[in-house]
């Protein structure tokens, strides 16, 4: 990574922001943040003046692009992942901004008026049907009454309140107490859900006890400006809401032409007045003279030869270039994260813990190769592995090609899905002990022994993790030593790396001397290892050095650090805990299943078989997200604590991203 500085005149200032934007070779800091000393010397530019312009035209594309959007017939359910809408790119010349500003505005005086008319008559016909469909709930309640609803409220005589209650007793009782008052009512529902409908009707002079009882246990209706018999008005107000949904259907109908019509354009136009807006709004980073524009940023090694030559070319040679190589403080630069395409799911994995450091090992790959061993260990079946391993061979295939974020997360689904379908198969666990108990009875009589075997670097194959549990945790702690080395060696490195031979020394490769003097001492002692006295030796001197390095670099603490490195390795047994977890409750389910077959033809297995599919797919989602879980935990934890810190800032170039247009002549 190298921090680069330009200079350029001011006639081409223009010119050299579409390059740098074009080539997205340079990452463009804000002068002001990064260096704001310079700031004190020169004059903090401004944003170009159109840039509010292009902002009002894309705010105005925005809002009828979301209209439209709303309106258009999409795929729904499976269809819209079978076959999801892809964007139409447009093949497009370069336009000056006034020539996008007319064309724009053309569009606009031929469909944005209309476009805005019909979605106001939406809103209000939405609006008109709330509030109609809030009045027939209410009159339902009261349409076997016989009254006019014009009549409801006081009159010179009597006072009409009409609503409904949850305590139809007290109601009443309160309303007893009151001469000249009546009360009508009708039952809804039942249980703790039952309410009753309410009329109640009492002389004028009792209007104020009347409210007072009411305000305390009616819940009232609203009827204003309503005259009539409830079943009368109620017919007129479901005729008034199928009228007003004919007018919607047709509006809608209508905006749906402008959206087949018009929305591609107002997409390819929207990016374009996005691309001009942020040209013009980048210069607020930079700083400048009288004549010139100062402009700081990042730019990768590998880019460096090919940014200079483009500088160059669009500025006639009238912009000085010169560049540094940065030091981690106080420069911070960004760091980039060079990591191929078919690992680019194991990118999301690190970035949720952090981004590294400049300078610092990029552990994407090596740790996303683990993750995926670790998970298949841990989840373990064959048969979960396939269906892993089928549904991400799916999305990959049909779904990968629409969405580059599928097809990375997919691929490693599809490692996930092998690895444990290999480990499965290795260990006699497909379904749990489906094979075994279903399948194997008809094929062989001896149900003691696996239906297939064979032997690989002098091992018996499979091995059943339940009937030896020991055998595989010591497959578990020899992977969690090598897991754990790669993370020592990987430190080792990023230290000699970065020129910190101290840390190399005393943090570092002390850890080697106590593994290999510490595996001596304690295979001689607890082990009774053959070991010769000149080994012996060797190993205790390896362990008082690797003691006395820990000292140097943690002081009195580094005891705990040996207690702490024995407890990271000792966590690696959960790669046997979350594989006998899951096959012990895949043999549950089935020996569950099993209780359920009962003997009639074809009922007595169908029921079984459901049960067996829906509990092995609850079985399959939570001991799936287990072992996600903890294969992260292993990486996050143990294996980082090695050597890795985090906390950087990815690199991000300046760069164009079109993905409704293409200019033939463009850079990609």
């Amino acid at each position: 990574m190298k921090k680069v500085s330009l200079v350029v005149y001011h006639n081409y200032l223009e010119d050299v922001i579409k390059k740098l934007h074009e080539n997205g070779l340079m990452e463009i800091v804000d002068i002001s943040k990064e260096e704001p000393k310079l700031i004190e010397d020169f004059e903090k530019a401004s944003m170009n003046p159109d840039a509010s312009i292009c902002n009002n035209y894309e705010l105005r594309l925005s809002r009828l692009i979301s209209i439209l959007n709303k309106i258009k017939v999409k795929p729904k359910g499976i269809k819209s992942l079978l076959k999801p809408e892809l964007p139409n790119i447009k093949n497009i010349e370069e336009s000056s901004l006034e020539e996008i500003f007319s064309h724009i505005e053309g569009v606009f005086g031929e469909i944005e008026k209309t476009i805005l008319e019909n979605d106001e008559k939406l809103q209000d016909i939405e609006e008109r049907k709330q509030s109609i469909e809030a009045v027939i709930k209410q009159i339902n309640y009261i349409k076997d009454f016989d009254f006019d609803l014009a009549d409801i409220g006081e009159s010179e005589y009597i006072v009409i309140k009409t609503g409904k209650t949850t305590d139809l007793s007290l109601l009443k009782q309160k309303i007893g107490k009151i001469d000249n008052a009546m009360i009508l009512s009708k039952q809804f529902g039942s249980g703790k859900k039952t309410e009753w409908a309410v009329i109640v009707v009492s002389h004028i002079k009792e209007k104020e006890r009347i409210e007072k009882i009411c305000r305390e246990l009616l819940v009232d209706f609203d009827f204003k400006d309503l005259s009539g018999l409830p079943k009368d008005i109620l017919k007129s107000l479901e005729k008034e809401k199928s009228d007003i949904a004919k007018d919607k259907k047709q509006i809608i109908k209508g905006l749906r032409k402008y959206a087949e019509k018009e929305l591609d354009e107002l997409r390819v136009l929207k990016e374009e007045i996005q691309i001009e807006k942020i040209r013009r709004e980048i210069p607020k980073n930079f700083a400048k003279t009288k004549k010139t524009y100062i402009i700081n940023g990042w730019v990768t090694e590998k880019n460096e030869e090919k940014l200079k030559s483009d500088i160059n070319k669009v500025s006639n040679g009238l912009a000085l270039y010169s560049s540094k190589i940065p030091s981690a403080n106080p420069d911070n630069p960004p760091t980039y994260l060079e990591i191929p395409k078919w690992a680019a799911g194991f990118k999301s994995l690190l970035q949720m813990f952090a981004t590294p450091k400049y300078n610092e090992v990029n552990p994407t790959i090596i740790m996303g190769i683990f993750f995926v061993l670790f998970f298949g260990v841990m989840l373990g079946d064959a048969g979960y592995g396939a269906i892993i391993l089928i549904l991400s061979l799916f999305a990959y295939l049909k779904l990968g090609k629409n969405s580059p974020m599928i097809k990375s997360m997919s691929f490693m689904g599809i490692w996930m899905g092998f690895i444990t379908t290999i480990v499965g198969f290795l260990t006699y666990s497909i379904f749990g002990d489906f094979v075994h108990r279903f399948i194997a009875p008809s094929i062989t009589t001896n149900l003691d022994k696996p239906i297939y075997g064979f032997k690989l670097l002098g091992i018996s194959f499979p091995v059943e993790p339940l009937n030896d549990p020991l055998g595989i945790l010591s497959v578990a702690l020899i992977f969690g030593i090598i897991h754990l080395n790669v993370g020592v060696f990987l430190g080792i490195y990023q230290s000699f790396k970065q020129k910190k031979y101290k840390e190399l020394i005393t943090e570092r490769f002390c850890w080697i001397l106590l593994q290999i003097g510490g595996s001596l001492l304690i295979g001689k002692f607890l082990m009774d290892w053959t070991i010769s006295t000149p080994l012996f030796y060797i190993g205790s001197v390896m362990v008082v050095i690797g003691i006395i390095l820990l000292l140097i670099s943690s002081g009195p603490v580094g005891f705990f650090d040996i207690t702490g490195y024995v407890g990271d390795w000792l966590s690696y047994a959960r790669l046997l805990a979350l594989g006998l977890a899951t096959a012990g409750m895949a043999l549950a389910f089935n020996v569950v299943s099993e209780m359920t077959i009962i003997d009639i033809p074809i009922v007595g297995l169908i029921i079984p078989a459901i049960l067996l599919i829906i509990l092995h797919l609850v079985n399959l989602g939570l001991q799936a997200l287990g072992a996600a879980v903890h294969s992260l935990r292993l990486q996050y934890v143990e294996f980082f604590n090695r050597f890795y810190e985090g906390g950087g800032h990815e690199f991000s170039p300046f760069k164009m991203k079109r993905k409704y247009t293409k200019v033939e002549n463009e850079i990609e």
